[in-house]
């Protein structure tokens, strides 16, 4: 009886952080402001200061349309995707990720803000849409 209640508490356990790790789209789009001075996503997005980020989360870096993106990037993100992993680094801590890149953003501290931003912008389709 013991080890079943250890089983079902590790399980219930795992199921907590995943869902946690997976963030909150609602609280994502608050947290989005702080990105919308120079991105946008949505049906009418348009490239600002930074590319427009519809389809962002798994969509190979520096592939967005009329936009001029750093030589660091281009260099260090060929064949890279923006998968969750990579964006909450980038959003953590972006000169880490890309020495020399364009984005001027400190970064995101708490992990719960860069899963809620990640969720959110999981959201849109590549043409703006949602899913």
């Amino acid at each position: 009886m013991q080890r079943l209640l250890m089983i079902a508490g590790t399980a219930l356990l795992a199921m907590t952080v995943q869902a946690s790790a997976q963030g909150d789209a609602e609280k994502g789009e608050k947290v989005f402001r702080k990105c919308g001075a120079c991105h946008a996503v949505g049906p009418d997005a348009k490239n600002k200061v930074g590319p427009q980020l519809n389809g962002v989360v798994g969509r190979q870096w520096g592939t967005v349309e009329d936009y001029k993106y750093s030589k660091a990037l281009l260099e260090l993100g060929e064949g890279k995707v923006w998968d969750e992993e990579t964006l909450s680094a980038y959003l953590e801590k972006p000169k880490d990720v890309i020495p020399g890149g364009k984005m001027a953003f400190a970064g995101l501290r708490k992990e719960e803000d860069r899963a809620d931003v990640i969720a959110y912008l999981a959201q849109f389709n590549e043409d703006g849409t949602t899913k």
